[in-house]
């Protein structure tokens, strides 16, 4: 496995590799990244991580500067699963000056996440673009986890005639249920121990949806009181269709995602469900 810090480097490895597969991470690598690495494997002979904490979508009293980094460890689990590349710039790599042209996502970017970390997706959508332009995959591996990072990726690439399919990798989730995350490293054991109820609250609406209630503000409400219950500070619980759009009555198929706080720590998952035609 070659490990890329400039951008001289990535040029003259990409020279070299056809049908390439890229997997972008902010790295501080767990088993989830490790499933996409893996599923990238399955669709191209060739496979590059970036790793990259990239600055542009972090606010200003975000975790930055505390954002979980272990380069080392996380070459080691690479090479382990099988990547042939690490892409690792430096800011300077990346931005020789300060960055002045962005990528504007849709209104959905305000919405969910972006209505609590304005400019977040901005961020993202920027960075994916310059990785994509930089790796020129045949095809860019994204999570599920973070479902409307994922939406908005997906529109980009459609929007901005980006030539590159994108392919969803599964959550991976503990034994308990909660999806592994580079964050949970911040829980305290006490938070560790609560913190599966975010998964448990989105599943119990999914019980409800299965069962035929439709009422989508009070299974929201009833989530998010129950979570502030014991302790949460909620964001978001809410009910859309796979789209990210409103969901209505006669929706089939939802996405249900929340977002909240574990002391200092931000957890974000969602469930994906489709429901019988005749409730």
């Amino acid at each position: 496995m070659q490990v890329l810090h400039s951008l001289e480097a990535l040029h003259n490895w990409r020279a070299a590799h056809t049908d390439v597969a890229l997997v972008p991470t902010m790295g501080n690598l767990h088993d989830g990244h490790l499933a996409l690495v893996e599923l990238a494997r399955q669709h191209a002979a060739h496979v590059v991580v970036s790793i990259f904490v990239n600055p542009l979508q972090f606010g200003p009293n975000e975790d930055f500067a505390r954002y979980p980094r272990s380069f080392d460890a996380d070459c080691a689990r690479l090479q382990s699963a099988g990547a042939d590349a690490v892409f690792a710039p430096d800011a300077a790599a990346l931005f020789p000056q300060p960055q002045r042209y962005h990528v504007e996502p849709p209104a959905l970017a305000n919405e969910l996440c972006g209505a609590f970390r304005p400019g977040h997706f901005r961020g993202v959508a920027t960075i994916v673009l310059k990785l994509l332009n930089l790796v020129q995959p045949r095809i860019a591996v994204f999570g599920r986890k973070d479902y409307q990072q994922l939406a908005i990726i997906r529109g980009l690439c459609a929007d901005l005639n980006v030539p590159v399919q994108i392919i969803a990798g599964d959550t991976v989730r503990a034994a308990d249920g909660l999806a592994l995350s580079s964050r949970n490293g911040f829980l305290s054991a006490d938070e560790r121990a609560e913190a599966p109820r975010l998964h448990q609250a989105l599943n119990e609406i999914g019980q409800q949806l299965v069962a035929g209630q439709r009422d989508f503000a009070t299974l929201e409400h009833a989530a998010a009181q129950t979570l502030a219950k014991h302790g949460w500070r909620v964001d978001y619980i809410a009910i859309r269709r796979l789209d990210l759009a409103l969901s209505d009555a006669t929706d089939t198929h939802f996405i249900i995602l929340g977002a909240a706080h574990l002391g200092r720590t931000r957890l974000i998952d969602n469930l994906e469900l489709t429901v019988a035609e005749n409730l």
